[in-house]
């Protein structure tokens, strides 16, 4: 009996918490962003001190625990993470050049970036342990195995993973994913799949995008076309090279494989989801270590951002080199006959940056373009500002190269994708 109260009470905390959106102080959106909200607007001295206190920790970490020069990458990594470091300092105290205060710049990041991710991935870490340790993984994974497993290669479980991301954000998306993966539920296929194809912006910063583009009015289509694209895209980059050459093995020694199931799903399920309670830690013990999880990846997360994502808006504001990227989405939108085709080419090749700049690039253009723009921002998922370093930050064992064409496959799939769909309705 007490196994059941586990499961519903905790997993409808987990749910209200990531999946119910509701309205608080004028603002619609769920617990979590709320929370990281309040805290922002009633306590920005302390979510200083915080953010302070993770830069510092997340530079110094990984020389501490003497794994900076494990490989090239880490040693890459280390070393922007000490420049992550200098740049969040100046940036707190007011102090440098006048192009790192350009309210596209610094502010940017450290105002929409830095301090709302920061705050919100060990709280949503602290309510993820309610979300996926309590048996709502198993049970829903067993109904979803019929979809997940034949269109996307994952497991059912993983659904919780998709709509976690699309509808909360890719952070806490990221997180569930690690999380999962180190208990050896996915393989580092499956993964990798989760973590480039799922983890897209919340709905929150969709709105942000839509705002911009004066979009509002159609917002229905965007969203709708955006998470069916996005999701059809998925389906498509799960079957070519590289994900679909990565190994299909765990990363722990004993992996723990969804059962197939094919008859009594609703038994099945329920027993899945009692097994899952009783094996499970105390939930103080449960709460602290998802935690600690979750600070550890803030911290890796946020110096990242502040010297990764830094680079990329310089390079997009301030020099040729997306201009030059242009030119390999150019035959492409001008083959598919999208008015002003090297504009929308540059719109494009900016989204590795950052998810915002291409709204940015395309505000005076026809509404068709702007749909267009607004979608691939959204399903191409990858960009060096934050969901790159995020995802370098966990466990899963995906490249930056690999990443970077990743990235390409998603924004070219969704331009062929989605320019028919638009012409339709524009």
């Amino acid at each position: 009996m007490l196994s059941v109260f586990k499961f519903v009470i905790c997993s409808l905390i987990g749910i209200f918490s990531f999946f119910v959106t509701f309205t608080y102080n004028e603002k619609s959106s769920i617990l979590l962003d709320h929370i990281v909200t309040w805290l922002s607007v009633n306590a920005p001295t302390f979510v200083t001190i915080y953010i302070v206190i993770m830069l510092v920790c997340g530079a110094v970490y990984p020389f501490v625990t003497k794994t900076w020069n494990k490989d090239k990458v880490s040693i890459i990594m280390s070393l922007f993470k000490l420049v992550g470091l200098g740049v969040g300092i100046l940036l707190l105290v007011g102090v440098g050049p006048a192009w790192l205060f350009d309210p596209n710049v610094g502010p940017f990041l450290m105002d929409k970036l830095i301090k709302p991710v920061g705050v919100l991935i060990p709280i949503g870490a602290i309510f993820l342990a309610l979300l996926v340790s309590y048996g709502l993984l198993e049970f829903i994974g067993v109904f979803m195995q019929p979809i997940m497993r034949p269109v996307f290669r994952t497991p059912g479980r993983s659904a919780v993973d998709a709509v976690a991301s699309f509808v909360g954000s890719y952070s806490v998306g990221l997180l569930l994913t690690n999380r999962v993966f180190n208990q050896g539920k996915y393989t580092i296929r499956e993964a990798a799949i989760i973590a480039t194809g799922f983890s897209t912006v919340s709905v929150t910063f969709m709105v942000v995008i839509a705002n911009t583009l004066d979009l509002m009015a159609y917002w229905s289509w965007f969203f709708w076309v955006s998470l069916v694209v996005t999701f059809l895209v998925t389906a498509i980059t799960a079957r070519i090279w590289p994900l679909a050459k990565l190994k299909d093995e765990y990363i722990v020694e004993e992996g723990d494989p969804e059962v197939v199931v094919n008859e009594n799903r609703l038994q099945i399920a329920w027993s899945e989801a009692m097994q899952a309670v009783r094996t499970n830690p105390p939930l103080w013990k449960n709460l602290l270590q998802h935690l600690k999880e979750g600070l550890i990846m803030t911290m890796g997360v946020l110096p990242s951002i502040l010297s990764i994502g830094l680079l990329g808006l310089l390079l997009a504001m301030y020099t040729p080199v997306f201009d030059w990227i242009a030119y390999i989405f150019l035959p492409f939108t001008w083959a598919l006959q999208i008015p002003d085709p090297l504009l929308t080419a540059k719109a494009l090749s900016v989204s590795i940056a950052e998810i915002f700049l291409p709204a940015l690039l395309v505000t005076s253009a026809t509404t068709l373009t702007k749909f267009i723009v607004a979608v691939v921002s959204v399903s191409a998922i990858l960009f060096f500002s934050a969901v790159i370093p995020v995802i370098l930050s966990t466990d899963i064992p995906l490249t930056i190269r690999q990443m970077v064409v990743i990235w390409f496959q998603r924004v070219v799939l969704t331009l062929i994708i989605v320019t028919p769909i638009a012409f339709i309705l524009f």
